[in-house]
């Protein structure tokens, strides 16, 4: 029997700030089966409208309701522990209930042990009460929490050897997979996720797609991760300048939506102007005469009457970015010769050799743990190793770490941390660097502390520009910024005429920006010339997910088929089966392209008389989407005909 999932209610719900409106009169409802991602530019208002659905602020007005019976699971951006536990003892936290059943249990089990009165009544109590709580334990998953518990820390990234360390001594992306496998345990009804892909490895991200895709309750996200909102969720709903905009899709297909609905909206919008324009001019020829002055003040209560089409808000604010070349360095930028690095009797490192020449662009990928961050700080002297490093002439680094917003003074403003990074040169331009990345008028007195992870990270940018440098290594530099900012950095980088070496697990983000990717794998490095995508087809993976999943696993024994130039019959078969489907295809796309080009002309022709009709709509996205999907099966269909 399938469990009732209480809603949750959330109704003309606003948020203020010193007076100004983070989000006015929200109105949205979440139920079972909702995957949602929760999407918007830095500072939209993100975690805060999840603290606001977690109970742990009051909205300035509206109403939020829940069933009193409803569990909520809130994972932060930012996590404390309590020191002294282990991973286990933490994530067993998660039980409170089965626990508290364990220590009930054994104290009867204590009491029943030591006494001997086997025909009072007491005893036979005990033994009623501790067959209840046997079965209230059974119920609860006691006697199978201990596996679970183990299975989800493994998925999230630990190892076996783990589970008995103490987890203040881990570092705060590990502490965050511990808290976030204590929310996938409670089995709560709602999960509130804030950002969960930011410290985790491919392989770990993958196991949280799969388990989020069959997660029985209501999930929303916010993550500015494409491919993993694209792969989890089946809704989007995004913040923009204080409204929301809902659709029942995954990100990228909500984005293609919405730029469409905005396309009938300005169409729309056009020809109602038009109108007001038409019946205006009538206005004013009537108005002139007494025997047309009733019509005329029709015609304006017409006008008043009129509801006027809106056109959805957009946010186009980006932040421009731009690296410059300090100098101009050797020809030779970075040479690395037998680098090893051990932490205690861990071997991260063995015996590295690196070659980096002027003005290329690098990729280093690989898991987790793998030693793609400890070569990073290597080359810039921050960690201790074996091996030589030979910096080329005039080389000057820029580093940009991946806790790089943590190095911030949150007792600072944005202005005050600017001006301590600059010197006499750039000192007078750093209330226009901070323009660039969207920190304008009174925002530069906005104490850091206060900035959303993903401004903090804009700030961090914003301050490395004041150093000089024409060797870049960014280790996982879009951690926390929004979709937009990315494609912005990306541009920036692109256009980077220095040297640059990036630590990514972002593939989306990589495409097309490095010539060479280097896979860091069992200690050691493999270097691939060519871009990402050259390194995914040497590799035989659709994807840098399924190359980091599958970098431990043993590869299987391939099929070598041999070619003799002449198809066999089954071949023949085969390719004629497929062209019949080809042709199939190829004619319903015909048909359906037909379709949507009438309904095109419809709407332009008369775009009230058309769009008055309710179901038009509806008809009109649904062959758009058929349309894509028969585009995507001939694709498909084709590959397997050259193949």
């Amino acid at each position: 029997m399938q469990k009732y999932f209480p809603m949750i209610n959330v109704h003309n719900l606003s948020i203020s700030f010193s007076g100004e409106d983070l989000f006015h009169e929200v109105t949205f409802r979440l139920t079972e089966g909702d995957r949602v991602g929760l999407v918007g530019k830095n500072g939209a208002g993100k975690s805060t409208l999840l603290k606001v659905l977690a109970g742990e602020i009051e909205p300035n007005q509206g109403q939020l309701a829940k069933e009193k019976t409803v569990r909520i699971g809130y994972l932060r951006q930012d996590i404390d522990f309590d020191k002294g536990k282990t991973v286990l003892e933490e994530a067993y936290s998660a039980f409170e209930e089965i626990q508290a059943l364990e220590a009930q249990l054994q104290h009867i089990n204590q009491a029943l042990a030591e006494r001997t009165d086997y025909e009072s009544e007491s005893y036979h109590q005990l033994m009623v009460d501790i067959n209840d709580l046997q079965h209230r334990y059974e119920i609860l998953g006691g006697y199978n929490y201990h596996a679970e518990t183990e299975r989800i820390l493994k998925g999230l990234g630990f190892l076996s050897e783990d589970f008995h360390k103490k987890t203040d001594t881990f570092s705060g992306g590990w502490r965050m997979r511990i808290e976030l496998a204590k929310l996938l345990l409670q089995q709560n009804d709602v999960l509130l996720l804030d950002e969960p892909t930011n410290h985790l490895d491919i392989e770990s991200i993958i196991w949280l797609e799969t388990f989020l895709k069959t997660y029985p309750g209501c999930v929303v996200i916010v993550s500015h991760d494409k491919m993993f909102l694209d792969n989890v969720t089946n809704r989007t709903i995004e913040i923009v300048q204080g409204h929301i905009y809902d659709y029942n899709k995954p990100y990228s297909e909500y984005l293609q939506l919405r730029k469409e609905r905005r396309a009938l909206q300005l169409a729309a919008q056009k020809n109602q102007q038009k109108e007001i324009e038409h019946t205006e001019k009538l206005i004013e020829k009537f108005r002139a005469k007494a025997s047309k002055a009733t019509m005329a003040q029709s015609l304006i209560k017409k006008l008043d009457r009129m509801e006027r089409i809106e056109i959805d808000e957009e946010d186009n604010a980006v932040m421009h970015l731009r690296f410059p070349v300090s100098v101009q360095p050797g020809k030779v930028v970075l040479e690395l010769h037998n680098i090893s690095k051990t932490f205690g009797p861990k071997t991260v490192l063995d015996t590295i050799d690196l070659h980096i020449d002027r003005s290329a662009k690098t990729a280093f990928v690989g898991q987790n743990g793998q030693g793609k961050s400890t070569l990073a700080k290597i080359i810039i002297g921050e960690l201790d190793h074996q091996g030589e490093v030979k910096l080329g002439h005039n080389v000057q680094i820029g580093y940009f770490a991946q806790n790089q917003a943590d190095y911030l003074d949150g007792n600072k403003t944005v202005l005050d941390t600017m001006i301590e990074a600059a010197n006499e040169t750039n000192r007078k331009n750093v209330r226009d660097i901070l323009g660039a990345f969207l920190f304008r008028g009174e925002e530069v007195e906005k104490y850091v502390k206060v900035l959303s992870g993903g401004e903090r990270n804009r700030l961090a940018l914003a301050k490395m520009l004041l150093q000089p440098f024409n060797v870049l290594i960014m280790d996982e530099p879009t951690n926390h910024l929004d979709i937009q900012s990315k494609n912005v950095l990306k541009e920036a980088l692109k256009n980077f005429e220095g040297t640059l070496i990036i630590v990514s697990h972002d593939r989306d983000f990589l495409q097309g920006l490095t010539q060479s990717v280097y896979e860091f794998r069992d200690h050691k490095l493999k270097q691939y010339l060519g871009d990402i995508d050259f390194f995914l087809e040497q590799r035989e993976m659709q994807n840098m997910r399924e190359v980091e999943k599958k970098s431990k696993a043993t590869s299987p024994q391939k099929t070598v088929r041999i070619n003799t130039g002449k198809d066999s019959y089954e071949d023949q078969k085969n390719k004629k089966k497929l062209k019949n489907k080809i042709s199939k295809v190829e004619s319903q796309i015909s048909k359906l392209e037909k379709q949507i080009e009438e309904k095109d002309l419809a709407l332009a022709v008369d775009y009230e008389k058309t769009a008055a009709d309710p179901s038009f709509f509806d008809a009109y996205h649904a062959d758009k989407t058929k349309l894509e999907q028969l585009l995507q099966k001939w694709e498909k269909l084709q590959e397997q005909y050259e193949h």
